[in-house]
């Protein structure tokens, strides 16, 4: 993969005809022996511009997620080229925590692997300790935490890292409605008055039509539409309502040709497979 080529500074996101390729897995979670592998993500070409604020929209296993974690640099991408200007953070329920140490704990690693004096890594608490409100639970193991708390303690550390770019997947979907509502009012300045740039990936369109400029919609893997992002959600929103409309079988039946359009199968490797299963 090269990535020489792009230099499109004024963008904070630049992607050319980027692909993720995953095994698929059997029913119980391990990888099936056969040779099929599936697109989550097929052909997106997408530029995004320093201090934008992007919702990104997609049913479920429409490949939201997988984009958060190729953006984020968690996960590799497997065909085009990428370019992230800046430094990037993924806010998301569990990510990047170790469940076996405290809060307090999870806050010092991240310090220290980041390269942080004791003046920064000091300072980053602080932070945490005020905006996340966990109170004593700050010195419990992750793995006692609720789904809640640990949003909260992520969100927290990712606002005190301070980023260029916040990668937001779900994060204030859990949780009581306050803490989101504060997270929200926290974001809003970082879009206002820092020219932060944001990635918002939620299933909630009225809270991605207030915070969000521009809308990205994700659907089999592949990129449907780029816009306003009033626009983007009325279209996206008439899709879901149809969708919703369908019978169980005749849904079912859409997206199963749907997922099939993502299948990538060694038809070599099958056709020698089945020869040697008759033998």
């Amino acid at each position: 993969m090269s990535k020489k080529n792009i230099q499109d500074t004024e963008y904070a996101v630049v992607m050319e005809h980027v692909s993720k390729i995953y095994k698929l897995k059997k029913k119980d979670g391990q990888k099936s022996n056969n040779t099929e592998r599936f697109y989550a993500l097929k052909d997106i070409s997408l530029k995004i511009k320093k201090g934008d604020v992007v919702g990104i929209l997609g049913t479920n296993g429409s490949g939201k997620s997988t984009m958060s974690v190729i953006l984020s640099g968690i996960s590799d991408i497997d065909e085009g080229d990428m370019k992230i200007n800046g430094e990037q953070a993924l806010i998301s329920i569990n990510t990047g925590l170790n469940q076996q140490l405290t809060g307090l704990e999870n806050i010092n690693v991240k310090g220290a692997l980041l390269g942080f004096n004791k003046k920064r890594i000091k300072e980053i608490t602080d932070g945490v300790i005020e905006f996340a409100e966990l109170g004593d639970f700050l010195y419990q193991p992750v793995k006692k935490y609720s789904s809640g708390m640990k949003s909260r303690l992520g969100f927290s550390i990712s606002l005190a890292l301070n980023p260029d770019i916040f990668i937001v997947d779900e994060a204030l979907s859990v949780g009581d409605k306050a803490f989101a509502e504060k997270c929200l009012k926290r974001m809003k300045k970082l879009r206002d008055e820092e020219d932060k740039t944001i990635l918002f990936i939620s299933h909630s369109l009225p809270q991605v039509r207030d915070f969000c400029k521009t809308g990205v919609w994700i659907e089999g893997g592949k990129l449907v539409e780029v816009g306003d992002i009033d626009t983007v959600c009325d279209h996206y929103a008439e899709y879901v309502d149809k969708l919703n409309a369908m019978g169980n079988k005749e849904k079912n039946k859409m997206l199963e040709e749907k997922f099939k359009k993502r299948l990538i199968v060694d038809h070599k490797k099958s056709f020698l497979d089945k020869l040697f299963n008759k033998m």
